[in-house]
């Protein structure tokens, strides 16, 4: 009679061991992948913020700058025209747009402008405007000390408002020699609806009185 072939008791063991190796390297495998997922999920969240920073930080994409105050070294004789575009997103009944169109300025003086909003809606709306200038290389150079676009705007039914921006364009850009034929920068917002607003607008209001350039 044929005899069946018989495992040893090493064999046995050793292949258990592996068995158990195999659920172990498995295991590890799984946490690796689950521990990756969590850090893209993470980086995906952490991403936005990081994004906003670098470009208030570099003025990249057009982001303009903020100033504290006016410029030490003061306007210099090279003039600069300033164009202004106005833009309400879908689903906010807003009518918006900038009381000048275009000016002219000193790079360094610092001017205010100003954008009327209208709320044509019969309930409170509040929104926030994103902005940029273009060229986008210009954004590192031009510096707001004021804007409606620093906070949310509430608006009652039917207000209309004034919203002044102080800016001034950095007379370091003079040393920029990739824009010595710069003549004209755009200075862009966006309204976005906001549907629950926190903040109060700084921007508001009858008590604000026109006090012309600072």
């Amino acid at each position: 009679m044929d005899h069946e072939p018989t495992i040893s008791r090493d064999q046995s063991r050793t292949a258990t061991k592996g068995r158990l190796d195999g659920l172990g390297r498995d295991a590890l495998v799984a946490s690796i992948c689950g521990g990756v997922v969590a850090l893209m999920v993470g980086a995906s969240y952490a991403a936005v913020p990081f994004y906003n920073w670098f470009c208030r930080a570099t003025g990249f994409n057009g982001t303009t700058q903020v100033a504290t105050s006016a410029p030490a070294s003061g306007p210099i004789a090279r003039k600069i025209s300033v164009r202004f575009d106005s833009n309400v997103a879908a689903g906010l009944p807003w009518k918006f747009e900038p009381e000048q169109s275009e000016i002219e300025v000193n790079i360094g003086q610092v001017v205010t402008v100003f954008y009327t909003v209208t709320n044509q809606a019969a309930r409170t709306t509040a929104g926030q405007a994103a902005y940029n200038v273009a060229p986008l290389t210009v954004g590192s150079y031009f510096q707001k000390i004021n804007c409606f676009c620093f906070t949310e705007q509430t608006m009652a039914p039917g207000e209309k408002r004034e919203m002044p921006v102080v800016f001034y364009v950095d007379p370091s850009i003079a040393s920029d020699h990739e824009n010595d034929r710069l003549s004209t920068i755009t200075l862009s917002y966006t309204f976005y609806p906001v549907r629950d607003p926190v903040v109060k607008p700084l921007a508001a209001s009858g008590d604000d009185k026109r006090k012309g350039n600072l």
